[in-house]
This record gives structure tokens, sequence and C-alpha cells, in this order.
């Protein structure tokens, strides 16, 4: 028996979360673009409102979600790749401006390229799918949406501030890395 494509409805296509998460991804070049072209203190601040706003609706559009009965297949897919392509957007901002930054890209890289090879092969392996983020996958979402609105508030902050609010959220990558190859492995193993 072959199992059938997911056809995502029109409905669906245009739930109030999906669109959320549409305008996040249309938001990225937008706030990558005002921050990396940024000469004053106003233009900084302006693409830390507009990465902000990217941030808060990627709380509220699961809310909305789960309390509205909105929740779709293309939804749970939709909103992580607006999440991930956001922050993967501001860290790539960031290193422009600060070197010790660079250290944090190739972490989130490495991880989220862990993170889709092994949802893959659970796919091909056994059917199944992570269901959600873990709590520290959360909580390291929350650290890196604040480290990096931080710097792109401030973007005068010494430089020990600085290479200290990388410092946590690549403690908080690493932490939320190290916890997932149990997850994925303990999925492998079952049937």
């Amino acid at each position: 028996m072959t199992k059938e494509l997911y056809k995502p409805t029109l409905r669906e296509v245009f739930t109030i979360p999906n669109i959320m998460g549409y305008i996040r991804i249309l938001l990225i070049p937008v706030f990558m673009t005002i921050y990396i072209q940024a000469d004053s203190l106003s233009d900084y601040r302006l693409a830390a409102l507009i990465a902000g706003i990217s941030a808060i609706s990627d709380f509220f559009d699961g809310l909305i979600a789960r309390k509205c009965n909105m929740v779709t297949e293309l939804g749970k897919f939709i909103d992580p790749l607006s999440d991930k392509l956001s922050q993967a957007g501001m860290i790539i901002c960031l290193g422009f401006r600060y070197p010790f930054m660079r250290y944090a890209i190739a972490l989130f890289v490495v991880k989220e390229l862990f993170m889709g090879v092994m949802g893959v092969i659970m796919l091909c392996h056994n059917g199944r799918k992570l269901n959600g983020a873990k709590w520290y996958g959360k909580v390291c979402t929350a650290v890196l949406y604040t480290g990096m609105f931080i710097l792109f508030v401030f973007p005068n902050l010494a430089e020990g501030w600085v290479n200290a609010i990388i410092g946590v959220s690549i403690l908080f990558m690493a932490f939320s890395f190290i916890m997932y190859i149990p997850v994925f492995h303990k999925m492998y193993h079952e049937a």
C-alpha cells in the first residue's frame, strides 16, 4: 500500500497562523537589508523592531493555532521553517558586525543540519517525526532571540557584553543540540 502525498486544502494554506509564518519569512530580507545597510542608531532600532515583531509572532502563531483549532500539517512545517530562517537571518546579520558570532553561525548550521537530516532519516526509517520542539529547544530559541534582539537594539554595547551574550547563546545551542541526540537515537530504535 502506498501513502498518498499530503495536499493541503486552500483553507489550511490560509489559516491565520500559517499567514503569520509567511509574513515572518517575508520580513527576513527586510530586517536583514536594514541591519546590514544601517548607518545610524535609528536604522539598527528599526531592524530590531521588525525582527522583534517576527519573534513575537512566532510565539503567537502556535498559540492561535492551538486555541482556535487551526493546527495543520502545513503549519507544522511552516512554523519551524520560518523560525529557523528568521534565526539564521538574524545571526548572519550579527556575523557581519561581531566576529565572535561566526562561531554561533557555525554551530547553528551544524545543529540545524543534524535536526533536518535526522528528521528525514526518521521518516524514512520508521515513518515517525519529532512531535514538536522539546523544552530545551524552546528555551534555546528564547535565549537566542533574546540575545540577538539585545544586540540588534544596542549596537554599541561593549565588546565584553557582546561576547558574553553570544557565548550564552552558543552554550544554549550546544545544550539543545546535545539533548536532541538521544531523542533521535531512541526514535530510531523504536519500531
